[in-house]
């Protein structure tokens, strides 16, 4: 476990591996332990896991936007001195990783964007925050964590639910504002001009981050892969960890070895 202070924040992440750097960044209310069913990319890949401001032990509440993530991981590529990576990043995680590559393109070796979303409709985000604000009131915190698992994932066994719940750990300090700002993202106009090797990966079931907007996506990006996991609903590197791995590894295979366009 590491930290270093970046624009002001402490940052805290795991590193482990060698190889073609690869940064892994969790969605909203998760902490960089989630991925530990990834950790055996360390095997070829150099793996950097941060916890963004307001997650995990990242414990800065201040000045939460998905700018200031992207600027935070940014800032940690910095110190840790390496000039570009692989980068992947789910849910909220995949909002970050697309505004890394529009504040510093050339840090992006590739993307994976995996169950997200590029566009929140206004008018829709403000209907959800007046749903999530209701529902806060009327269930206990304990309720508002099984109505979240319950929500992500698809086969609802009593493992995958354990490790969701040991890995989904949301702060009412960061929790908000961060969710505000994932319905504030508008990245219509920047999908269109990625020019490195991009990653979709897309879900059956996700009822958090519905199929057809990775779709969308796929049609935006130029050259974009896309990949649909059947039988799963927002979380595959949970509910199919076998397969999610093997297509991370495959789609970085393909581009460990290109030069950043």
């Amino acid at each position: 476990m590491y930290k270093v202070n970046v624009n002001n924040v402490t940052v805290h992440y795991q590193r482990l591996g060698n190889g073609t750097p690869l940064v892994l960044i969790h969605g909203l209310g998760e902490i960089k332990e989630g991925w530990v069913d990834q950790h055996e990319l360390a095997n070829e890949y150099d793996l950097i896991i941060p916890d963004l401001r307001g997650h995990g032990e990242s414990e800065t509440y201040e000045g939460i936007s998905i700018k200031n993530f992207a600027h935070d991981v940014i800032g940690l590529l910095d110190e840790l001195r390496i000039e570009n990576a692989h980068i992947c990043g789910l849910s909220m995680g995949g909002t970050v990783a697309q505004e890394i590559y529009r504040q510093a393109p050339g840090r992006c070796r590739s993307l994976i964007l995996v169950s997200t979303f590029h566009y929140a409709p206004k008018t829709l985000g403000r209907y959800f925050l007046k749903f999530k604000k209701l529902r806060g009131k009327l269930l206990t915190p304990k309720m508002q964590r099984e109505v979240a698992a319950r929500t992500c994932l698809y086969d609802w066994d009593s493992e995958k639910a354990n490790k969701f719940f040991q890995f989904y750990n949301p702060k009412p300090n960061s929790y908000r504002k961060s969710m505000e700002a994932c319905l504030g993202i508008d990245n219509r106009k920047l999908l269109p001009t990625i020019k490195v090797p991009t990653l979709i990966i897309g879900c059956q079931y996700d009822t958090v981050v519905p199929l057809w907007i990775q779709i969308m996506m796929h049609e935006s990006i130029p050259h974009s892969e896309l990949v649909i996991f059947k039988n799963v609903g927002h979380i595959a590197k949970l509910e199919d960890t076998e397969k999610f791995n093997r297509t991370l590894r495959s789609f970085l295979g393909k581009h460990s070895e290109e030069q950043v366009r």
